[in-house]
């Protein structure tokens, strides 16, 4: 389970960088700068950025090759995401590229310049969908245009790859509005495109689900297929689905093994490479508690095909990679939650059957990303707890870990212009600004490492893809939003040495929550749009819920000032008894498996939008240059290697531009035909 995006994230705007870019003659794709520059490109709604990686140079020689091997192994899988995003994206992608890499035409008409944003858009999302409404990307030019290019540059794009870029099918990657056949209305590749959600959920009721007591992730690695009339699974493994690819993951993981930090993380390596070998279930959870179990190195990462938000039916696991160096600073500083999580799974306010009565094994760490691919990159998490499988979390516990250099890229590329406007006086904006930075990772820190561990099933109520199914990942993640703003204005946070003042640090995390989940995210979406990805309508459904159940007390009020619109909160000690009661409730639905509550939550707070407020919303943010949306190139360890061929450093080197580091890749991990 992964955090997307900072509380408050749309409080946190980058700046532009002023300063100019300096190019290498004999390898004009990478850039050194001092001071360092964050910001990379912009286009569309969407910013890109660096990320540093601290501690990297201070690594030994061996964990150095650890971190290139795994990352190498990372990136061996990128193409498998793009295929799983939807059938035709390698197609087009491929296609597109050559036009760009081999056009020598006029780059200066408005046409061009529409078809460098559209590829630009497309390399972020992995594929022809935006990455966050799920919308098909509207190229900006027209097919003839299209046409004259693929002409000029000899490039190959034809049939329904072709005409899926300007016709109106395939409009949605993921579709989990309620009235509609879920499967047959999302584009993802997770399906065959003539199967139903009815022949989904027929099939995985009777498909092997594991051990007694010890259910499988079923269906995370497969893709379900028809094949002569019967439905079938086609599985993702060495030999299968994505076989070439996944042969190359291996190599890169083999390598890794070699320079493993201890035999605990070794084995845990050869789980994985076995797993990926076979496309075996019961590995991939022995894998996972061999993994939750090895924390003693320094080097850790995140690969496999693992967070199910992109499958309508939660079953499908999206390809992902992210490699970790361990921050032992903050890390040692966050630690105390982990340490406590009892004592919040005791002090939380759910009914008594529904809290563990032992909370295993939460380790958490801060950690520096070295290298991310997949569904991990540009687009990238904050934070992330792990394993999902209910079951290990359970019995073995979790890895909760905060990306804490890529959450300090974003508030070193930080401006307060639109806190400044949207925020309702000027002790709101004083709260954010003094406690910003720590109410983000507090809240990241709550929310994986006590918020996804908190809670149990009844006994005999089937895992939440099951019984909340379309809705199962926007009440998880609300959830574990509850949790941490429940304890965001707790005086334990004080005890702990985590604050200096539990109360004021409160308020400027529930004046960011309530902000953002009842007015600036609305910057996202175009205007008529429902809200449909599960972070935002968890978002919305948390405030707009608080808000309407305090109307009585008066506990948020709406405020309408020259014609803008504020919420302002009178009294955040009720608002926190509103979160508790929230908790308690969304608990309650996923531990009893209560699908037509988790619907009316979903559905009557989450989804629909005030169109008047969000027109106001739009024009009050049109005067802002920065993109609402922001991701990252990721830094290029390059190996050097003596006369014998051994390598004896490993650098790290800053890529100049975004585009080339995409067609670096392409050309240089491009495993799939």
């Amino acid at each position: 389970m992964k955090i997307k995006f900072i509380l408050g994230s749309l409080m946190i705007f980058f700046l532009v960088s002023s300063c100019k870019e300096k190019t290498s003659e004999d390898n004009s794709r990478f850039l050194v700068e001092t001071p360092f520059e964050y910001q990379v490109d912009q286009f569309a709604d969407i910013k890109i950025l660096r990320y540093q990686v601290p501690g990297f140079d201070a690594l030994s020689l061996e964990q150095k090759k650890l971190v290139y091997y795994l990352t190498q192994a990372g990136l061996a899988g990128r193409d498998i995401i793009w295929d799983q995003n939807y059938r035709h994206n390698l197609v087009i992608r491929r296609a597109l590229e050559n036009v760009y890499a081999t056009f020598m035409g006029d780059k200066l008409t408005e046409d061009w310049k529409a078809f460098e944003i559209y590829l630009k858009r497309v390399w972020f999302s992995n594929g022809i969908h935006h990455h966050y409404s799920n919308d098909k990307l509207d190229p900006g030019f027209s097919p003839e245009y299209l046409t004259a290019l693929l002409e000029e540059t000899n490039t190959s794009l034809t049939g329904e790859p072709f005409d899926v870029i300007f016709n109106d099918k395939d409009t949605k990657k993921v579709n989990k509005k309620k009235g509609v056949d879920n499967v047959a209305a999302s584009a993802v590749n997770f399906y065959d495109p003539s199967l139903t959600d009815a022949e989904v959920e027929s099939y995985y009721a009777t498909a092997y689900k594991g051990p007694e007591g010890r259910p499988i992730e079923a269906g995370l690695n497969t893709k379900l297929t028809r094949k002569n009339g019967k439905i079938v699974e086609e599985v993702y493994k060495s030999g299968g689905l994505y076989g070439s690819a996944i042969d190359e993951i291996i190599k890169w993981l083999e390598m890794a093994l070699d320079v493993a930090e201890n035999e605990k993380q070794g084995k845990t390596l050869q789980l994985l490479i076995d797993y990926y070998k076979t496309g075996d279930l019961d590995t991939w959870d022995n894998y996972a508690i061999a993994w939750v179990n090895s924390n003693e190195g320094d080097i850790d990462w995140i690969n496999g095909f693992i967070e199910v938000y992109n499958d309508p039916k939660g079953y499908k696991g999206s390809y992902e990679s992210i490699i970790q160096i361990k921050d032992f600073e903050m890390s040692k500083q966050m630690a105390v939650l982990s340490e406590n999580a009892q004592w919040f799974e005791n002090n939380a306010p759910l009914i008594e059957a529904h809290k563990k009565k032992n909370v295993v094994g939460v380790s958490y760490s801060t950690i520096n990303v070295a290298g991310e691919a997949g569904d991990a990159s540009p687009s990238t998490p904050i934070g992330v707890n792990l394993p999902n499988n209910n079951w290990i979390r359970q019995d073995h516990g979790s890895k909760s870990v905060s990306l804490g250099n890529i959450v300090d890229s974003y508030n070193n590329a930080g401006g307060t212009d639109r806190l400044k406007e949207f925020a309702n006086d000027e002790d709101e904006i004083a709260l954010e600004e003094k406690y910003g930075k720590i109410t983000d990772k507090l809240h990241t820190a709550l929310h994986e490492v006590v918020g996804h561990a908190s809670g149990q099933l009844n006994e005999g109520v089937g895992q939440p893809k099951e019984t909340l199914k379309n809705y199962a990942s926007t009440m998880e993640e609300g959830r574990a939003d509850l949790v941490g703003l429940y304890y965001l204005m707790d005086p334990k946070l004080q005890e702990l040495g985590l604050t200096e003042n539990s109360e004021e640090l409160g308020k400027a995390a529930y004046d960011g929550y309530i902000r953002n989940g009842m007015v600036t995210q609305l910057i996202r979406i175009n205007l008529g749009d429902d809200i449909e990805e599960d972070h935002m309508v968890n978002r919305q459904w948390v405030s707009a819920w608080a808000f309407e159940k305090g109307k009585a007390d008066n506990v948020i009020e709406k405020v309408v000032r020259d014609g803008k619109t504020y919420y302002n909160i009178n009294d955040y000690q009720k608002l926190r008894e509103l979160f508790g009661q929230l908790l308690r409730e969304t608990q309650r639905i996923k531990s009893e498996g209560d699908f037509k509550a988790a619907q009316d939550l979903v559905e009557g707070y989450g989804v629909k939008v005030d169109q008047a407020l969000h027109a106001e919303v739009l024009e009050r943010n049109s005067q802002f240059k920065s993109a609402p949306y922001s991701g990252f190139v990721n830094p290029e360890l390059v190996p050097e290697m003596n006369d014998a061929g051994e390598i004896v450093d490993v650098k790290l080197v800053q890529p100049e531009t975004f585009q080339a580091q995409m067609l670096s890749y392409s050309k240089d991990y491009s495993f799939l035909k």
